[in-house]
C-alpha cells in the first residue's frame, strides 16, 4: 500500500501546475490532500475518475478555505466526516477512512502563524485531537494519521532552530505536544527508517527558501505503534512542486 499525503495550498491551483498528470505517473494507492481551499463540486471529477480514484472530502464552510480530500483506489468500508467538535469540522479538518482492520485519518492541523488567537486555538485542537484519538483507538486501535501538522519536531525538522524558537510550528509547547504523541503509541514514519536523515516538507515563498533548502518538516505519516514494523519506505519528494509543500510518501505492508 502506498499512501502519500499532499498539502496542496489549492487543489485548483495544483491542478493547474500538473497535479492530476504527476498523479498518473506516480500512481498512489490513495492520495490524501489538504489545503483543498476548494468545495468538490468546484472540481471536475473526471480526470481523478479515470485514473481509478474515488475521492472523500471534507470541505471547510468558508469558501476557498483550509479542507481535506482523500483520494483512494480502493473503495473504503466507511468514511467518517469531522471528529464531532463543529470549531474544528467548520474548518474541514479531518476526513477518516475505515479499510478492514485498519484506519486512514487525512489531517489539516491549524496554524497559529496569524496571531495569538489563532494560536490558541491550534493549542486547543492539540490537546482535543489527542483526547479524541485516544478514544478513537479503543475502537480502532491500527491508525495511520497523515497529514499537515504544522508543527517542526526537532531542531533537525528545521532549518534554523535558533532562529525560530519563539515561531508558531517551532514553539516549546507545540513540539513537546509533538513528542507526547510520538511517546505514546505512535511512531513517525519517516523518522523510524531514516534517524539521521534531513528532509523537509515545506518552504516559504520568501526570499528562495526552496532553492536554497531553508525548510521545516511538518507533513507526517504517523503509524500506530503496532503497524511500524510494516513500514517498508518513508520520504519525501522535494522535486515535486505544484505548492509550497512537497508530497510524502509512505509504503506500508497493510
Amino acid at each position: 500500500m502506498t499512501i502519500i499525503s499532499y498539502n496542496v495550498n489549492g487543489i485548483r491551483a495544483a491542478i493547474n501546475k500538473g497535479l492530476i498528470e504527476w498523479m498518473k505517473e506516480t500512481t498512489p494507492d490513495i492520495l490524501c490532500i489538504q489545503e483543498t481551499k476548494a468545495q468538490p463540486d468546484q472540481i471536475d471529477m473526471a480526470p481523478f475518475e479515470a485514473l481509478g480514484f474515488k475521492s472523500y472530502w471534507h470541505s471547510a464552510e468558508k469558501k476557498g478555505y483550509s479542507g481535506v480530500a482523500t483520494f483512494s483506489r480502493r473503495e473504503p468500508d466507511k468514511v467518517v466526516v469531522g471528529c464531532g467538535i463543529d470549531k474544528y469540522d467548520q474548518e474541514g479538518r479531518i476526513i477518516r477512512t475505515d479499510f478492514g482492520d485498519w484506519s486512514l485519518l487525512n489531517c489539516y492541523f491549524p496554524s497559529g502563524t496569524t496571531g495569538e488567537p489563532r494560536q490558541s486555538f491550534k493549542m486547543e485542537f492539540l490537546d482535543d485531537f489527542y483526547k479524541w484519538i485516544e478514544a478513537l483507538r479503543k475502537e480502532r486501535p491500527q491508525l495511520i494519521i497523515v497529514g499537515d501538522y504544522n508543527i517542526a519536531h526537532t531542531e533537525q525538522d528545521i532549518h534554523d532552530p535558533k532562529g525560530n524558537k519563539k515561531s508558531s510550528g517551532f514553539l516549546p509547547e507545540e513540539r513537546e505536544w509533538l513528542s507526547k504523541w510520538y511517546d505514546n503509541g505512535f511512531t513517525d514514519a519517516f523518522r523510524y527508517l531514516h534517524p539521521d536523515k534531513t528532509e523537509y516538507s515545506w518552504w516559504s515563498y520568501r526570499a528562495g527558501a526552496r532553492s536554497k533548502n531553508k525548510g521545516w518538516r511538518i507533513d507526517y505519516q504517523s503509524v500506530s505503534d503496532n503497524l511500524k514494523s510494516n513500514i517498508q519506505q518513508a520520504y519525501h519528494l522535494n522535486d515535486v512542486v505544484h505548492s509550497d509543500h512537497c508530497p510524502v510518501f509512505m509504503e506500508i505492508n497493510l
